[in-house]
């Protein structure tokens, strides 16, 4: 059963790659690829406390997906709207933006905080203010992350988005005073792909179908399985109930000299062999005869004699009912004019012989052995030797 197995599981494979190419080459099911940039953040201040520039340079942020990809600068300011509201939401949301010392107006870039509403209105508001660009920094939750932002309708200006830690990092300047001024530079070009939602549908599809298909195989291969094993193990437990009957039949062993049996003349049917001295024969109950060793095996397959049909088994009363019921009868037990499986009487033809020529054949031994060979004994209908009978 090898072979079926591999050849299905071949199939199997096949049809998974067919389903597969199906579901890729639907229409729509192919991955669509997002192209995004990373932004380069600078900042430069000046600290307080020892009077040293403080310069930082690092691609942190990314651009937003309504945003052009063009430089900006400018100094950092923050919301100042009531309550202190970091998220500049409100449509009326201004902005503190610290300056150097004796420097008029110069362009600014609005820090805000991610939530409150959406990013298209953070942009507007800050737009109002007047701002060169806006840097909207990530929710603490997500750590040192970006993410794309939606904001069409905001126009040409630049919005990018940075981690929460490096907005923060801003914003604490700012928030003691500190005149900070950000840069925006364009990064890394990046393109992300995605499986759109018809191809997984599609994929899902075929997965599941190959599980069922898969799974209607198995349950088909363990029910012919147990189904074999099933007959397997009946036709055993037929065998040897069928032993069991073949060893009630009659042997005998040929002697020399004997009447009824022309070893000179007779052949076994099943190895076209002569009867020799010290043979062990079967006798059936249709009289044919053949080496024991010959027609065991025949009978164990066939149950019936090779040469004129006979089914031994019903023949022998044994057969009427299913194997487990057959019974092993006893032995008879040997009257005169009787032969038993280990004494067989083989009857002379000819009534007016001599006693010097013996009118009894001695008796036979299931213990000798035969010629070893497997056929059936032919009877010719022309010849005069008789078949060993039962008296």
């Amino acid at each position: 059963m090898a072979w079926p197995r591999r050849a299905t599981a071949g199939i199997r494979a096949r049809g998974a790659l067919a389903l597969l190419a199906l579901a890729w080459c639907a229409p729509g099911a192919q991955s669509r690829a997002l192209e995004w940039y990373s932004a380069v953040v600078g900042l430069e201040y000046v600290d307080p406390q020892t009077n040293l520039t403080v310069r930082s340079v690092s691609e942190s942020g990314r651009f937003g997906d309504s945003s052009p990809q063009e430089d900006a600068q400018g100094l950092v300011g923050v919301p100042l709207a009531p309550g202190g509201d970091p998220e500049g939401c409100a449509p009326g949301t201004r902005f503190l933006v610290p300056t150097p010392r004796g420097q008029g107006p110069a362009p600014w870039v609005a820090l805000v905080a991610r939530g409150g509403c959406t990013f298209k209105e953070k942009v507007l508001a800050a737009a109002r203010r007047n701002a060169s660009a806006v840097v909207v920094y990530n929710e603490e939750r997500y750590g040192n992350l970006t993410a794309a932002m939606s904001h069409a309708g905001t126009g040409s200006i630049v919005v990018i988005m940075v981690s929460y830690l490096k907005g923060r990092e801003i914003l604490d300047v700012v928030q003691k005073g500190i005149p900070v001024k950000v840069t925006i530079g364009i990064g890394t070009r990046h393109m992300q792909e995605f499986i759109s939602g018809q191809s997984v549908v599609f994929v899902a599809i075929a997965f599941i179908t190959m599980m069922i298909i898969s799974l209607a195989w198995l349950i088909f291969y363990y029910i012919q399985r147990f189904l074999y094993t099933g007959s397997q193990f009946g036709s055993q437990s037929h065998r040897k109930e069928t032993k069991k009957v073949i060893g009630q039949l009659l042997l005998h062993t040929v002697k020399h000299g004997e009447k009824g049996i022309d070893v000179d003349a007779e052949n076994c049917a099943v190895c076209i062999e002569n009867f020799k001295v010290k043979d062990v024969i079967r006798i059936l109950p249709c009289k044919h005869i053949f080496h024991r060793i010959c027609i065991d095996p025949w009978l164990l397959d066939h149950r019936t004699c090779p040469m004129c049909k006979l089914d031994v088994i019903k023949a022998l009363g044994y057969w009427g009912a299913e194997p487990e019921d057959v019974q092993e009868l006893p032995t008879p037990e040997s009257t005169p004019g009787s032969t038993s499986p280990g004494n067989v009487s083989v009857a002379s033809q000819e009534e007016g012989r001599n006693s010097g020529s013996g009118s009894n054949l001695p008796s036979s031994s299931t213990n000798e052995s035969g010629p070893q060979c497997p056929t059936t004994f032919k009877e010719d209908a022309g010849e005069n030797t008789a078949l060993l009978g039962m008296v």
